[in-house]
């Protein structure tokens, strides 16, 4: 009996070691984000926000390069605009702007996405004067169905190398997806040419925004981003492709990875990031 007693012992507790290896076990491999914000909430925010965000920078580029041309339809060789957009210009005055114009219905672009509305930019001297300020506003545009306002301002900095310049950026921004839906980003950012400056084309520019800024969901949750690795954008892509950011506020500190992939190149164009919360990794999409 004795010896009974002493087996039933050690099998309890070898039942009781063996759950609490398995139940550790699990917990560190557990990739179940139950919190909304944590599980894609924010870094689709962000992805998307900044990709409108360079998306109108570039347009408006487009626009500065070709100011004299009323119509881009018509001579613009590089195909910049399509058929969806006019632009008008006024330079008479120390305060110049450009209107580019994609009218009142949805337009799909050489993109093959959606837009209507306008973009306004404005600036002093010629567009391309170092320290040159764009400041580019928005009425009623929308891509994709999705409506982008607000202002961004864009500082032209010149470097030494020939073609290296870049912009800071003052960032107040907002995507409205329903009239209670809004999500705003607002922070002091940088951004540079990856690739695409020489050719003078859209859909092979890349660029990379580092620096901070603090987002506000649409739940009213809040996050300030940390770029730790400068996030990366290509036009002809809809995500973030890569880049490391340091997150705070509404649920504590995370680490979120845009650079994870879901194909066998790190950093390719999909909507699959990484998430650090408390040494725990989780895999989410955006």
């Amino acid at each position: 009996m004795q010896f009974l007693d002493q087996m039933i012992k050690k099998g309890a507790l070898l039942i009781a070691f063996s759950c609490l290896i398995f139940s550790g076990c699990q917990k560190g491999d557990s990739n179940v984000l139950t919190d909304a914000d944590d599980n894609g909430g924010y870094a689709h925010d962000v992805s998307k926000l900044e990709w409108l965000s360079n998306d109108a920078i570039s347009l408006a580029d487009a626009a500065g390069n070709y100011y004299n041309a009323v119509y881009m339809r018509t001579t613009d060789t590089l195909n910049t605009f399509g058929s969806c957009a006019t632009v008008a210009t006024d330079t008479l005055g120390a305060q110049k702007t450009l209107i580019i114009r994609f009218g009142n219905q949805n337009c799909e672009c050489l993109d093959g996405r959606n837009r209507r509305g306008t973009i306004l930019i404005q600036y002093s001297g010629h567009y391309n004067d170092s320290n040159s300020t764009h400041t580019i506003t928005f009425q009623d545009y929308y891509v994709n169905d999705e409506q982008f306002a607000g202002t961004i301002k864009a500082t032209r900095v010149d470097t030494t190398v020939t073609g290296r310049w870049y912009y800071n950026i003052t960032a107040d921004e907002s995507l409205i997806t329903t009239p209670n839906q809004i999500v705003t980003w607002k922070g002091s950012l940088v951004r540079k040419f990856i690739a695409g400056y020489t050719t003078g084309r859209r859909d092979d520019d890349v660029f990379s925004i580092s620096g901070g800024a603090t987002l506000t969901r649409a739940n009213g949750h809040i996050f300030t981003f940390d770029l730790q690795t400068p996030l990366q954008f290509a036009l002809n892509c809809d995500y973030c492709e890569a880049g490391v950011a340091n997150v705070t506020g509404y649920n504590g500190a995370r680490q979120l990875d845009y650079s994870v992939s879901s194909s066998t190149t790190i950093g390719g164009c999909d909507n699959v990031g990484k998430l650090t919360i408390n040494g725990h990794i989780y895999t989410i999409r955006f």
